[in-house]
């Protein structure tokens, strides 16, 4: 009995055939699994992809944001930076100018206070001369020929001038009982000390106003220094943070076009794979279906009253020597072929002669 089916090669092609099944089963388990393994990379690939775009556009708002505000500070740092240079270089000529106008006053009053500290001393030394009654020696010095040319330039009545005049020049005897002359002097004498006083005032009150303006424009000079050394080193940091986050946005852009690019790919891929997928899903379906049916007809009624009249009887069997599987596989061969010659076409036998040459439908 075992010889019988050993060499009854319907057996070994539905052997044949179920181990076809078995192995499109398993192959198609593991290609699932495969499959399912690759959709969740796709699911999480494009999960992430999408959260890092998302990530991405976020970032370059803020990067832009951050830019045009850090510029708009650079922009007014730069202006103040301007006013405060020039508002310096002003402080700093204001001090220059002032300075030489002291100068010039200083130098205009060092000459009036002269004149007038030298002509109030000859007057000073014409009255001590008069009071002791030596007015005619007083006429020979030096002084009185200075107080001679004060008294033709400076601004007096003309009777006083004409007395002063005629004493200092020894035309007229003087009188000193009358003292005229030497109330003329005196007098003369007061209001050019009055005047140095009043020039000296004037000078004081000069030195002051320039030390005040010089003390003010000197803070006012170090406190725009100081603004200048502060705006300068802040706006130099915004421009090191600006080129930085230009460059930040250059690469947040780049990625982006990346990203995009990438998962219109993944996408278009995964897509792509589930209809690959879907296909052969189908096809093995087919495949499955068209191995169950053929199993089916090889153990049926039908096929084994086929097979029967095209194989040697069991007793021939019996006698042959064993059979080698390659002689096996060609003699279901013939009978297969046997039967399409007498029955014509039949894709379900054509079928299994592909399956028992060792090849399988696939696509």
């Amino acid at each position: 009995m075992e010889q019988a089916t050993a060499a009854n090669p319907i057996r070994k092609v539905v052997t044949m055939l179920q181990n076809v099944q078995k192995s499109v089963t398993a192959e198609g388990e593991k290609e699932e699994k495969m499959f399912e393994k690759y959709m969740c990379y796709c699911k999480n690939g494009v999960g992430t992809l999408e959260k890092e775009i998302s990530d991405n556009e976020a970032k370059l708002t803020e990067l832009e944001a951050s830019v045009k505000e850090d510029a708009e500070k650079k922009k007014q740092l730069d202006a103040d930076l301007i006013k405060h240079k020039a508002d310096r270089a002003e402080a700093k000529t204001s001090i220059a100018e002032a300075t030489a106008l002291r100068k010039k006053e200083a130098e205009a009053y060092a000459v009036a206070s002269a004149d007038l500290t030298t002509n109030v001393a000859a007057i000073g030394k014409a009255v001590a001369a008069l009071e002791k009654g030596a007015g005619g020696a007083f006429l020979q010095t030096s002084t009185a020929k200075k107080l001679r040319d004060l008294v033709g330039s400076m601004d007096m009545q003309d009777s006083d001038r004409q007395a002063l005049m005629s004493f200092l020049q020894g035309t007229d005897q003087y009188a000193p009982q009358s003292g005229q002359i030497t109330g003329i002097l005196k007098q003369m004498g007061d209001e050019m000390a009055a005047s140095l006083k009043d020039l000296a005032d004037v000078e004081n009150a000069s030195i002051k106003s320039f030390d005040e303006l010089v003390a003010a424009k000197t803070k006012e000079i170090d406190a725009l220094t100081q603004s200048i050394e502060i705006k300068l080193k802040r706006s130099g940091e915004l421009a090191v943070a600006l080129a930085q986050v230009q460059n930040d946005i250059e690469d947040t852009k780049e990625s982006l076009v990346e990203d995009r690019n990438f998962l219109a790919d993944l996408q278009k891929n995964c897509a792509t794979k589930e209809a690959e997928w879907a296909d052969i899903v189908k096809t093995r379906g087919e495949e499955l279906v068209a191995l169950a049916e053929t199993i089916k007809l090889l153990n049926s009624d039908d096929a084994l009253e086929l097979f029967k009249k095209t194989l040697p009887s069991a007793a021939a069997s019996l006698m042959q020597v064993e059979r080698t599987e390659s002689a096996v596989r060609a003699r279901a061969l013939d009978v297969i072929h046997n039967a399409q010659r007498r029955g014509g076409s039949m894709p379900k036998l054509d079928f299994i002669a592909l399956a028992i040459n060792g090849k399988k439908s696939r696509i």
